[in-house]
């Protein structure tokens, strides 16, 4: 699994930092998405939601936790929720 670049730079901005078991955590989330059929999902961890490209195995773009509240999501067809 990977991180796209402004996934990254969001992270950063945003101070969002995982440590080893959150990202098994968020790793494990994509398998079970993957299982499901899901192609692009939400992945919503108790520090950030993740957009995650199933099929690239891709972390698109990433929100802090305090920015949730009322956006909306879109282009996605399933969510995991750690």
């Amino acid at each position: 699994m990977k991180f796209s670049k402004h996934a990254l730079q969001r992270l950063q901005s945003r101070n969002i930092y995982f440590d080893k078991d959150d990202l098994k955590n968020i790793y494990d989330a994509v398998d079970k998405a993957e299982k499901k059929g899901i192609r692009d999902s939400l992945i919503l961890t108790s520090k950030a939601a993740l957009i995650v490209s199933i099929q690239n195995r891709t972390v698109v773009t990433a929100v802090d936790k305090t920015n949730i509240k009322n956006n909306v999501f879109t282009n996605i067809d399933g969510a995991v929720i750690l």
